[in-house]
């Protein structure tokens, strides 16, 4: 009814498609489609849309411990940002475009003619009738509603008696602590957002009220879920208190309290994640990222997919599907589509000087070597002298470097427009020759949709959060020991890119911070190694725009990244743009704003 409804007044023809999508194939024949188009033509009167419906389902048919659970894992399937509102990659939870593409890590990738909204984005020009960020909001809010939806159904079960005291304790933590995680996300992107509970009044709420204490306590009431929840999928304690300390660093700049939080983490305290596996630092980096140890121990909350289990790719990693080396004619991992490309800046920040990251501009002074404007026939050797961090060339393809195990990266042969955005390709989510097929859909239009689900939290992560914290709280020393962690895996040979012959695919030369060397003497000093090893380590992985956020320091450090991608790219979207305050929040949509009939308002 409800897509006959917005056919016959031409409002929401995407809900439509969806529906038809799921009719039987022998409905979707061109015979079908005619005579069904006819019979609209003819029945789209006020009469027809007058219908008394026999029925509606009762809430309490859901009411039981199964129902309640079911709701809920409903609420977790909103993690990976994929839900009916749009295609998928607009609001995918890995922020690769809301995170990475805005906070310069990468340029937007592809050509100048593909998914046009996208563009004025990377280009710090968007609007807000922008569709990125409209589903983006519209899938945030999707997943809130489910939480409550959830908490609604759990307190007629309650009083029914179906579930336990126990039962509907976890029930009730886990989906406020869902909440709480969602309406973070949506504060992070616009700040002036409306909180949503199971007891608001959708006819008078307001995006006028600080949010940022029920946000908090929503994610507060998952301290008291047990720390082995059973399942690899569910929130437990330790996700709870990093989740937490993530809030309170950002919405309060709370760091005292944040640093109590990871330290239980990070001391062994809460070693464990959702389903009981020990949590620490892979032994070697680029482990983290391969498909079949994507619950491995440094995972403390992975976004979980799954593939060939019949939903068409639905549940694999539908956000990044587009994010994979291109190349028009197969031979590429997944063969589309061209997105996602490293920036310049960022190769550039992998230089080291005896072993340390050069901690100021100067790393773009000279250029990596890379190819540019060379033909895939032409020969090219990659750069061998130059000392580079080796987590280079697990985040980031280039030509001559091993690509897993596809081989060496071809170049432009595999970029889809290098004129556009550069000659660089991810590679942290992509996946393995040998992987293909087995933990990647098959039948679909793409082999993009993976089980590499996204890291949503991971343990280096917090060992640099809680490092943050104590340089903010003055214990500059203990900052160099937990970044000296994250280098000192980073530095294992084990884990270095190696060319077939076993060699060190580069000149990989990475050491800790020595007093000697880099005292961590100063604030300054200090916040300075931190922020470029939260660069090195987790670039590519959405959190840079989000940390320059926190950070205050936005407009500062993209208008200098700006300038000079701009001297690198020959056709270039952002040319005449420049990074303005308002450009440290995204435009509330504009489409939101009308339905709300003023009652929200816009935040820039």
């Amino acid at each position: 009814m409800k897509a006959a409804l917005n056919i016959c007044e031409a409002v929401d023809f995407q809900i439509f498609a969806d529906h038809l999508l799921k009719l039987p194939d022998m409905l979707k024949s061109k015979h079908f489609l005619i005579a069904f188009a006819l019979t609209l033509s003819i029945s789209c009167k006020n009469e027809f849309l007058d219908i008394t419906p026999d029925g509606e389902l009762d809430a309490s048919v859901l009411a039981t411990k199964e129902g309640v659970d079911a709701l809920l894992i409903g609420a977790y399937s909103m993690l990976d940002g994929v839900s009916s509102v749009g295609f998928g990659w607009e609001a995918a939870s890995s922020n690769w475009l809301f995170g990475s593409i805005r906070g310069l890590e990468a340029n937007k990738g592809s050509d100048a003619g593909d998914s046009n909204d996208l563009t004025p984005i990377a280009a710090y020009n968007e609007s807000s009738v922008n569709s990125f960020i409209l589903v983006k909001w519209k899938s945030v809010y999707d997943a809130i509603s489910r939480c409550n939806e959830t908490l609604k159904v759990l307190s007629l079960a309650e009083k029914r008696g179906s579930v336990t005291p126990e039962e509907a304790d976890s029930f009730r933590r886990q989906a406020r602590t869902l909440r709480g995680h969602f309406h973070f996300e949506a504060w992070r992107l616009w700040e002036k957002i409306c909180y949503v509970d199971e007891m608001t009044d959708l006819e008078t709420i307001t995006n006028q009220e600080d949010v940022r204490n029920k946000i908090l306590a929503d994610l507060e009431a998952g301290l008291g879920l047990d720390y082995d929840m059973g399942q690899v999928g569910r929130f437990n304690r330790t996700v709870v208190k990093v989740l937490l300390a993530k809030a309170l660093m950002q919405l309060n700049k709370d760091f005292t309290k944040a640093k109590s939080y990871l330290e239980d983490v990070t001391d062994g305290m809460d070693d464990t994640g959702p389903d009981g596996h020990a949590i620490g630092l892979e032994p070697r980096y680029g482990d983290i990222f391969d498909i079949e140890k994507r619950n491995g121990s440094e995972s403390i909350y992975t976004v979980q997919y799954a593939v060939n289990d019949g939903s068409g790719g639905w549940n694999g990693g539908w956000g990044e599907v587009l994010n994979f080396p291109y190349k028009g004619n197969g031979g590429s991992p997944a063969g589309c589509c061209g997105f996602f490309q490293p920036s310049f800046d960022l190769v550039n920040s992998f230089k080291t000087v005896n072993g340390l990251p050069v901690l100021d501009e100067t790393y773009n002074n000279i250029p990596l070597k890379n190819d540019m404007g060379l033909p895939a026939t032409e020969p090219f050797s990659p750069d061998e002298t130059t000392p580079l961090d080796p987590r280079l060339d697990w985040t980031v393809g280039r030509r001559g470097i091993p690509y897993l195990d596809w081989g060496p990266h071809t170049g432009r042969d595999w970029i889809r427009d290098q004129n556009y955005a550069g000659p660089y390709s991810p590679k942290k989510q992509v996946y393995k020759k040998s992987q293909e097929g087995i933990y990647t859909e098959t039948g679909n239009w793409t082999s993009g949709f993976t089980a590499n689900g996204y890291r949503l939290i991971r343990f280096a992560d917090v060992l640099l959060l809680l490092a943050e914290c104590q340089i903010e709280t003055g214990d500059l020393e203990g900052a160099r020991i937990s970044i000296n962690k994250v280098r000192a895996r980073a530095a294992n040979p084990e884990g270095f890119v190696k060319n077939d012959d076993g060699s060190n695919a580069a000149n990989y030369q990475i050491t800790e911070y020595l007093p000697s060397v880099f005292p961590f003497d100063t604030k300054e000093n200090s916040l300075k190694a931190l922020r470029m090893e939260r660069k090195l380590e987790l670039s590519m992985e959405g959190h840079r725009f989000f940390d320059l956020q926190r950070w205050g320091v936005v407009q500062q450090e993209l208008n200098r990244i700006l300038a000079y991608e701009k001297t690198e790219l020959p056709v270039i979207y952002y040319w005449a743009v420049t990074v303005g305050p308002e450009d440290v929040l995204y435009p509330i949509p504009q489409n939101e704003i009308d339905l709300m009939g003023g009652r929200l308002i816009q935040n820039r």
